[in-house]
């Protein structure tokens, strides 16, 4: 009988940031290596928001002589189920495993016969060749097993701080030797870099290679034309500080620009190195980049091993604002030493910039983190299983996470999937709040108004249209500004909302959007409309319909949104 190796993954959800990459790159590697000539490979993965079949999918196949899983966070319970169902009818199949659960787990897996930590494309090949070679006898020869490959808990325990590094140079792409099929995504990962220089104590990275390694340029040039071939919409960047090197970064862009015009490029950046050259070069193709600030408390993330410099991170991003480049933050509530008070200073700082969006999360205390192993000087009690959110410390009460909850749910859902960074903090100073205030009483009124009196859950969010949204904010407000005794002032600012939303769903759908206002669009676009009591006192009302279209308006094929008064 042919033998066969199986690589297997479960995918967080439906997205093109959810692709099978790693898992990918390893069955790359077994395809490429010169000793397993004789193995057919193949690559199986599905969704957690798909019924979950991956194990009979596998047996499908017949007996796998291994099974290669790539185990995460979200999947690893699914993934050791899997392992159980494919052993109980092969089971002389061998499992392997690898990926960021098991690199970082302190306890043993169930089910699995191997387990990888680190990188796993070198290490699951010489892996597989030793079985071949030795079979039940490997263990006599275990000083031939690479680093950071281990059978059991003791070996495990021995072995727990040790990986075994990659050369990049040497690897295979799985996207150029037709391993990993894009047509079933809606965009693509690209992978630059491995290693991080820095010590973020909550991230899996602080215990990697702490020295960069940058895959070559002949490989990066040929995937940029396979994405351009495959007409990819958008591209996630894998890069863990995309520019700590601003002449590379540049350089990069340079590339894009030449082998992929026109794909929507996502980078992870941080903002200390950002400057004007490099903020600039940013306007040259069409992307967004994500900033992580965590915090805005300077000793809050000195707790977690990040330097914070808020004159510098304002200036910086500055740049961004000054040049039209989208561009939003990540924070994290329940931080070592913050409270609910501190994030929410975090969100009023982060919102206060201008950004496109503010993605919020819980702390998650991961296994092989510095953070996990000195939870207990800060307190930490944390979920015993994925996600290992953080429940409470001594500093953040666990009613006060369950706070922090709620207002990530208002900024998720009226400000990010609202869009609503055009006119949001006009709002806000016009109503002499704090941007988190706001979005906390959004909260209290969309659970009274819109959920029955029930809280509701975070992914929630996701069930709501844009067009939904936007009619939210409108009644949100115009209950704001009665209960203020500012109905005079509600009109024009309701037709702020309404103009930049038609000019988000254009320019997102690329559809065109027929609107009536009570002032002109011309009027409404102009900055005095974001001043709420000036643009009232000052500008008549010009009742009219008006259309939205997207049109091309330079040689390079670039579409701005255009307006059309159609009647008056």
């Amino acid at each position: 009988m042919a033998k066969s190796i199986i690589c297997a993954t479960l995918l967080a959800e439906k997205s093109p940031q959810a692709l099978p990459l790693g898992c990918a790159c390893i069955a790359s590697s077994l395809k490429h290596s010169p000793f397993l000539k004789d193995f057919s490979v193949k690559l199986l993965y599905q969704s957690l928001e798909e019924e979950f079949t991956l194990p009979e999918k596998i047996v499908s196949f017949g007996k796998p002589s291994y099974l290669v899983l790539s185990v995460f966070v979200w999947n690893r319970k699914a993934l050791e189920d899997t392992a159980f169902y494919v052993k109980k009818i092969f089971p002389e199949t061998v499992v392997i495993a690898g990926g960021p659960e098991v690199t970082s787990s302190v306890k043993p897996f169930k089910n699995f016969d191997w387990c990888v930590k680190g990188a796993g494309e070198e290490a699951v090949c010489s892996l597989v060749m030793l079985l071949e070679k030795y079979g039940k006898d490997i263990l006599k020869f275990k000083k031939e097993l690479p680093v950071g490959v281990y059978k059991n808990e003791q070996f495990f325990l021995q072995n727990k701080n040790r990986t075994q590094p990659v050369n990049v140079e040497k690897l295979s792409s799985p996207y150029l030797d037709g391993t990993l099929s894009v047509k079933n995504f809606e965009g693509s990962l690209w992978e630059l870099a491995r290693g991080c220089p820095f010590n973020c104590s909550y991230c899996y990275e602080s215990k990697g290679e702490k020295k960069i390694q940058y895959f070559p340029e002949s490989r990066l040039v040929k995937e940029l034309q396979f994405f351009k071939k495959e007409k990819i919409r958008q591209v996630f960047v894998l890069d863990p500080t995309y520019n700590i090197n601003k002449e590379r970064s540049i350089h990069l862009i340079t590339l894009i620009e030449k082998y992929a015009p026109g794909i929507f490029f996502y980078f992870e950046v941080r903002a200390e190195f950002i400057d004007r050259a490099l903020s600039k070069a940013f306007t040259r193709i069409p992307c967004a980049l994500q900033i992580g600030l965590q915090s805005s408390n300077l000793q809050v993330l000195k707790n977690v091993n990040r330097t914070f410099d808020e004159k510098k991170f304002k200036r910086n991003v500055g740049y961004l604002n000054e040049d039209g480049v989208v561009f939003g933050f990540d924070l994290i509530y329940g931080l070592p030493g913050d409270n609910l008070e501190g994030f929410k200073k975090s969100v009023d700082f982060a919102l206060s910039l201008y950004p496109n969006n503010l993605e919020t999360f819980p702390l998650s205390v991961l296994a092989g983190t510095d953070l996990y192993e000195n939870a207990s000087s800060f307190f930490l009690e944390f979920q015993e299983n994925p996600p290992y959110h953080l429940i409470k410390s001594n500093t953040f009460s666990e009613e006060e996470m369950k706070k922090a909850q709620m207002l990530s749910f208002s900024v998720n859902l009226f400000y990010n999937q609202g869009r609503a960074v055009s006119w949001f903090l006009s709002a806000v100073k016009f109503l002499h709040k704090t941007p988190s205030s706001v979005l906390e009483e959004f909260y209290t009124w969309f659970v009274n108004n819109k959920n029955n009196g029930k809280n509701p859950r975070l992914d929630e969010c996701i069930s709501f249209s844009h067009r939904q949204i936007e009619k939210m904010q409108i009644e949100f407000f115009q209950e704001v500004f009665k209960s203020k005794s500012k109905e005079k002032f509600f009109t024009p600012f309701s037709d702020l909302i309404k103009f930049y939303a038609a000019v988000s769903r254009v320019s997102f759908d690329s559809i065109e959007e027929t609107v009536s206002f009570s002032y002109s669009p011309d009027e409404i676009a102009t900055p005095y409309a974001l001043d709420i009591k000036f643009f009232t006192e000052h500008f008549k009302k010009k009742p009219c319909r008006v259309k939205f279209f997207l049109k091309e308006f330079d040689s390079t094929g670039k579409k701005d949104v255009f307006w059309k008064i159609l009647s008056r």
